[in-house]
């Protein structure tokens, strides 16, 4: 059988029709016409059970606070700046349990929700903590009050005894905060996720689950899916320079971010589209590009960034990595409306180079993923979207952008994706990320 010429993961051109399946469960009638006494029986359980977790939980109103105060004995480091450096998560652990256990020993143990470090600033060589913390009270009336007491506790616990932390009491500041910007900062760090659930459609993948892959979003041309992209912060977005060989204008383009393209969570237009100066359609090279939003995205426990690594950063051979997208289940097949996920391993150049496989088109700029056996891969549709990879801590990074590979899952033709740490020092000088 002839060898076929190498595909590019071209976007699926025709519209998306989503799988809705209608319920056609109805309300048993009696021969009178009145709904009976057990249908009416489960609706008043239902409501109660309904009004009990209002209360419980929806029913408290989330208040957010922005504390910070000086460290004496830490030495400013700038590893501080980056939210998924070894240093940083141990300054962060050791703030987090020293409010922690601020708040669970006191009388508002049962309103303090959590908190996070959201920055780490410089003063005078030592370092200024910024934490954001969150809870939740049913007495929105009193919010005087209950603020009195996070303070007082605070500052109790800050002029006390502070473990191995010698804090600068006379440096803490309190203020509230509102909402969508506290959520923001809660979920800042990159490569973070809500939701870790296992399992293996991408062509031959299952679907994933909300919050499970929060940084990626869906490029869309007149409001139809074309490819995918990923979320590095809340203004930039990294994808494929070939999702727009036929249409560079930022005015026909949004981004859509959420489990469902039926059912979006956040919308944008985009600002600007910037493609790499040394991509030359059809060639496979330099297959990168950012996209600019018009306005940022606030993060949640939905929608996150996913970290870029340094150009140093490697993602071993043979190490499991997750490509995600709504791409086509198969070569020319169906687009699905909920976002699909396959789980695949990082293939060696050389073997990827190999006659069998690729033959040697492979450059240092690309990565190729999947299984030499076929079965699970990127698909139509699915271009521009994430490969990306966990380290040891649970923090996900990006390794490749999906680019281009013979049709989907074949045997001996594994995905090839643009190597994102091949581009960190380009990313770097059109976003300053």
């Amino acid at each position: 059988m002839a060898k076929e010429q190498p595909q590019r993961r071209e976007v699926a051109w025709t519209p998306l029709w989503n799988r809705i399946t209608e319920s056609n469960t109805k309300i048993k009638l009696t021969k009178c016409g009145k709904i009976t006494l057990g249908v009416i029986m489960m609706v008043i359980a239902a409501v109660v059970i309904g009004l009990i977790v209002y209360f419980v939980s929806d029913g408290k109103t989330p208040f957010y606070y922005h504390i910070s105060f000086k460290v004496n004995n830490i030495d400013y480091d700038s590893k501080f700046e980056k939210p998924y450096s070894k240093e940083y998560m141990d300054l962060n652990k050791k703030i987090v349990s020293l409010i922690n256990e601020t708040f669970h020993g006191s009388r508002l143990r049962r309103q303090y929700v959590k908190s996070h470090v959201v920055q780490v600033s410089r003063a005078k060589g030592k370092v200024i903590i910024h934490a954001v913390l969150k809870f939740k009270s049913c007495y929105k009336n009193n919010t005087g009050k209950f603020w009195d007491r996070i303070e007082t506790i605070l500052h109790q616990k800050l002029t006390g005894e502070t473990g191995s932390l010698c804090i600068d009491p006379s440096s803490f500041k309190f203020s509230d905060i509102e909402m969508p910007t506290a959520e923001n900062l809660l979920n800042t760090c990159c490569g973070r996720r809500t939701v870790t659930p296992s399992g293996n459609k991408v062509a031959g993948g299952l679907n994933a689950e909300e919050g499970e892959w929060p940084w990626q979003a869906s490029l869309q041309q007149n409001s139809v899916h074309r490819c995918g992209a990923t979320l590095i912060s809340n203004s930039w977005l990294v994808t494929a320079a070939h999702c727009f060989i036929m249409a560079t204008d930022p005015k026909e383009w949004n981004v859509s971010f959420g489990l469902l393209l039926s059912d979006p969570q956040s919308q944008r237009s985009i600002k600007d589209i910037i493609i790499h100066e040394k991509y030359h359609y059809p060639a496979h090279d330099n297959d990168i590009a950012v996209v600019h939003l018009s306005s940022p995205v606030l993060y949640t426990g939905n929608i996150r960034r996913a970290c870029l690594p340094e150009a140093t950063y490697t993602f071993p051979p043979n190490s499991e990595v997750v490509v995600t997208g709504w791409g086509t289940l198969k070569s020319n097949g169906k687009s699905p409306n909920i976002l699909q996920k396959g789980s695949v391993k990082i293939i060696d150049d050389k073997t990827c180079n190999s006659g069998d496989v690729y033959g040697g088109v492979i450059t240092p700029g690309m990565l190729c993923a999947g299984f030499l056996k076929g079965r699970v891969d990127a698909c139509q549709g699915d271009s521009g979207g994430p490969l990306v990879s966990a380290d040891s801590n649970g923090i996900w990074f990006l390794a490749g952008i999906v680019s281009w590979g013979d049709e989907c899952a074949l045997p001996n033709k594994p995905g090839v994706y643009t190597r994102v740490t091949y581009y960190r020092d380009w990313i770097m000088s059109k976003t300053g990320l």
